[in-house]
């Protein structure tokens, strides 16, 4: 009988796609990652399945879309006992699962998250780092291990960007530490660990060694032209947590970088002043702090034996816009920067090595793929598409699936938004070329040609002369939105 796989599920929070050096970012420093690629295959064109924190979680824990688990929405009550995650029925397959970090399918106001059947027995929670949520674990070990005066830690950090806590106390550090602690476990049964660090999410704040890596002014502009600022205008009415685009190159008009305001809104509203390559130098040395860390759990791995039989996954639950397009955070908005993720995947025991793969996948098929490998049927509800085959060898590498989803459904409140305008609803589909974006009620669409405006500077929407190629488009992206429905109850016979 074969040896079940360990599996580590590495998901970073708010981390765009184009952040991995040997994936093609010149500008950043990942040499983990990088190292990891080696054993392991990078897919280029992975997608979530919403631009905000819970419904993407929501959808790749259970491998369902949005429209289906109807997690739509970030500070909800609960997580719905109708819905399955994929780590319970590791969990009742004789897996030991574990979670470190940031779990996020639920609200957390002050306290603690109220807990689903999700299957984890090892439970070490952060939602994020702030010390202003009763049970947050980090917060927790920096005053009972580290000694700390907690709240004149982060007292001493202001403004949405800038130099953070050191290394040593910083939460991604926390996290893997908590990793490792888990994995040198003595145990007999196989392993499942969730691995969440709150990095790269605004607020940017990283040890300043890492920040020091990166002169800002040689950092890459933002996508942005000047035509931008009135095409925004249009989506004034659209929930975005930056609401009016500016020109990011003139964005540095004070010092204040919110200090003004008060830290529960930091993460949530953007600066209206910034300067645009230091931020994004803060975004970059994050991410490099994510790099070492998830390097010393792979160690580990190396070091105890376990590396061989163990599925690693690296990704995100979304991305950031990052100043792209005059905008900043995320929103009901659908750019490459928001829904286009990271995602590789290795096996080193069983699946191919050093390869990329440029099919369309999204974050749903990630719980059919580690099921399938794990032995475990699929259950008939999950909607994700094993990528068993590709990761094996025994199907082409480079196709997938014809196209990719993402929703939001009123996903962020009020108080996290800095527009009055509630309730937005939109769909995007993307199909490799065309990307089509619906907003319900709006009287406004997006069409863009990413094979010849890989930038989305161009939306096509409203050109003249296109109507029999934007009909195509829009019934195509019919199709796939009535196909994240779910067809509901088993079938057990037909009549």
């Amino acid at each position: 009988m074969q040896e079940k796989p360990n599996i580590l599920w590495y998901c970073t929070d708010q981390q765009r796609y184009d952040t991995i050096n040997a994936l093609g970012s010149k500008y950043i420093n990942t040499p983990k990652l990088n190292e990891f690629l080696k054993s392991s295959v990078g897919f280029t064109q992975a997608y979530v399945q919403s631009p905000v924190c819970t419904p993407s979680r929501a959808s790749f824990l259970t491998g369902r879309y949005p429209a289906s688990h109807h997690v739509n929405r970030n500070g909800n009550e609960e997580f719905p006992n109708h819905e399955t995650l994929v780590t319970k029925i590791f969990a009742d397959s004789g897996y030991r699962c574990g979670l470190v970090g940031k779990l996020h399918l639920a609200g957390a106001e002050k306290t603690r998250e109220k807990r689903c059947n999700d299957g984890y027995s090892y439970y070490q929670w952060s939602h994020h780092p702030y010390p202003d949520i009763e049970g947050n674990l980090y917060t927790d070990w920096l005053a009972n291990e580290k000694g700390q005066n907690v709240e004149e830690l982060f007292n001493s950090i202001t403004g949405s960007y800038g130099v953070g806590l050191p290394e040593e106390l910083h939460q991604t550090t926390w996290c893997s530490e908590k990793a490792i602690d888990f994995i040198t476990e003595k145990r007999s049964e196989p392993w499942l660990l969730s691995v969440n660090p709150f990095s790269p999410h605004p607020t940017f704040h990283p040890p300043g060694p890492y920040l020091d890596h990166y002169i800002p002014s040689e950092m890459p502009s933002p996508l942005f032209k000047e035509s931008d600022i009135e095409k925004q205008k249009a989506f004034s009415n659209i929930d975005q947590q930056t609401v009016d685009a500016i020109n990011p190159l003139d964005a540095i008009v004070s010092k204040k970088n919110n200090k003004e305001l008060p830290k529960d809104l930091l993460a949530s509203l953007p600066p209206q002043s910034y300067n645009p390559k230091l931020l994004k130098a803060c975004y970059y040395a994050e991410i490099e702090l994510v790099d070492k860390q998830f390097g010393r759990i792979i160690e580990t791995l190396e070091e105890t034996g376990q590396l061989d039989n163990t599925i690693i996954i690296f990704t995100s639950d979304h991305g950031e816009l990052l100043g792209d397009h005059g905008l900043l955070f995320k929103g009901c908005r659908f750019f490459e920067a928001l829904v286009h993720v990271p995602l590789i995947i290795s096996w080193p025991k069983k699946w191919q090595k050093n390869r990329v793969s440029h099919a369309l996948v999204e974050s749903i098929d990630i719980a059919p793929t580690i099921l399938e490998a794990a032995g475990i049927e699929i259950p008939y509800y999950i909607q994700g598409k094993s990528l068993y085959s590709l990761l094996e060898g025994t199907s082409d590498l480079q196709k997938h699936k014809d196209s990719v989803l993402c929703e939001y459904n009123d996903a962020m409140g009020q108080e996290t938004t800095a527009n009055k305008h509630q309730g937005s609803h939109g769909t995007m589909v993307f199909d490799g070329e065309y990307k089509s974006i619906v907003y319900s009620g709006e009287d406004i669409g997006e069409i863009y040609n990413l094979k010849n405006d890989p930038g989305e500077f161009d939306n096509l929407w409203d050109n003249e002369g296109i109507q029999d190629l934007k009909l195509r488009i829009i019934k195509k992206h019919l199709d796939k939105v009535m196909q994240a429905s779910s067809a509901g109850i088993k079938r057990t016979k037909a009549y």
